[in-house]
């Protein structure tokens, strides 16, 4: 079906050498917005993030989030024959994204610089760990692990030595991703002004640290860091959950001298609270948590949730519901603006939520998440192999 009204990437053609996260989250994001993305998989097995579990109806859940509105070509890329598909593919692309383990493209001679010396139009995108050059250039990468080296462990979780805890979801190649999503978008209005293509070197390492901005800033010049503090903000109060009564929870923002005065007149009926010389400014109740939490939790003790949430909404403060998984997908509020559609698969329709940035002009793509290899005898056709040569393709697996 045509597409009524462009959308921003249409005849853009994306290749990507992808696995895991973070390159598929850039270039499932391209595709939102018109590309085509011909996915590069192992013949057989494929991104190994197909693999990681069997959640959606016999799918994997990452693979699900991040692989919707591509096309999926098996190649084995150690056989020349496959080789030369590839290049007969970037001839044509605009954008080729690669997440392959250190180094592996420039040995397969996919580098920027073997590149742009026969498609000078191309803009390659790399995503590694480290990105290149330093002492950490080869090393191996996953999420957990820049969470590690990016100092993020060092602010989350619990304050005990041993209560350090992880993103619950993979944040340091959702960073990285992002960054090449926005990456490639630079490249190719840079490419519209130069006309030719361009390189980018994405770096997870760099992605999270440039998210951890505040605490790196806040430790400036040997001060101490902010503590771990759990669900609660670690240099603001009250910020963070509170048990309400009947089993409740519920997550507090208070920002500023003004919204603590309502709070304090308003939702715990104490006026007087709000001089307390104790908490009679941010760092002042940043100190005293313990004892100023435990004034909340009485305050709190014989109102539902539904009361709480009241007296803050009519009080202007910000506060929040602490939903699980389940509450997200039946969230009101996803409902009301219509966020969710239905997108196709090898198991059926399933769920997606519209990409975030709704544009008015133009639709997003929302097309099937592929089963391995399921265009490959497209593509193949597309680049000019008959159907013979493409059954020699396949008996001798390079495809």
């Amino acid at each position: 079906m045509t597409q009524a009204t462009p959308r921003p990437l249409d005849g853009i053609t994306v290749v990507s050498l992808e696995h895991a996260i973070a390159a598929p989250f850039c270039t499932r994001q391209l595709a939102d917005l018109g590309a085509r993305v011909i996915k590069v998989e192992r013949p057989g097995s494929g991104d190994f993030a197909r693999g990681y579990d069997q959640r959606v109806d016999g799918l994997a859940s990452h693979f699900v989030w991040t692989n919707r509105s591509k096309e999926s070509l098996t190649l084995d890329l150690k056989q020349d024959a496959a080789g030369d598909i590839l290049d007969a593919l970037l001839a044509k692309a605009d954008v080729l994204v690669q997440n392959l383990a250190p180094g592996a493209a420039a040995r397969m001679g996919l580098s920027f610089d073997a590149l742009h010396a026969r498609f000078p139009r191309l803009i390659v995108c790399d995503i590694s760990g480290y990105g290149e050059g330093g002492p950490y250039e080869k090393k191996k990468a996953y999420d957990l692990l820049i969470q590690s080296e990016g100092g993020f462990l060092s602010v989350t979780g619990g304050p005990g030595d041993n209560e350090m805890a992880k993103a619950g979801c993979s944040i340091a190649d959702i960073a990285a991703g992002m960054y090449a999503y926005t990456g490639v978008l630079s490249a190719l209005m840079l490419r519209d002004k130069t006309g030719v293509g361009s390189r980018i070197d994405v770096s997870m390492l760099e992605s999270l640290v440039e998210w951890m901005g505040y605490p790196m800033y806040y430790a400036y010049d040997g001060a101490p860091p902010p503590p771990r503090a759990g669900a609660s903000h670690s240099t603001i109060y009250p910020y963070g959950p509170f048990p309400t009564g009947g089993g409740g929870t519920l997550m507090l923002g208070l920002q500023n001298e003004r919204e603590w005065t309502l709070f304090c007149e308003k939702v715990l009926l104490d006026p007087a609270l709000a001089s307390d010389d104790r908490f009679s400014a941010n760092f002042k109740r940043s100190e005293n948590r313990e004892v100023l939490r435990q004034i909340i939790i009485d305050g709190f003790a014989d109102l539902s949730l539904d009361e709480v949430v009241a007296r803050l909404e009519q009080a202007q403060i910000a506060n929040a519901r602490v939903n699980d998984m389940h509450g997200v997908w039946q969230h009101p509020q996803l409902q009301a603006r219509d966020g969710w559609r239905e997108v196709d698969s090898p198991v059926g329709k399933l769920p997606s939520l519209l990409p975030p940035g709704r544009n008015a002009a133009f639709t997003p793509r929302m097309d099937a998440v592929p089963a391995l290899g399921q265009h490959t005898q497209d593509i193949l056709a597309e680049l000019g192999f008959s159907a013979h040569e493409q059954a020699s393709l396949a008996t001798g697996g390079a495809v």
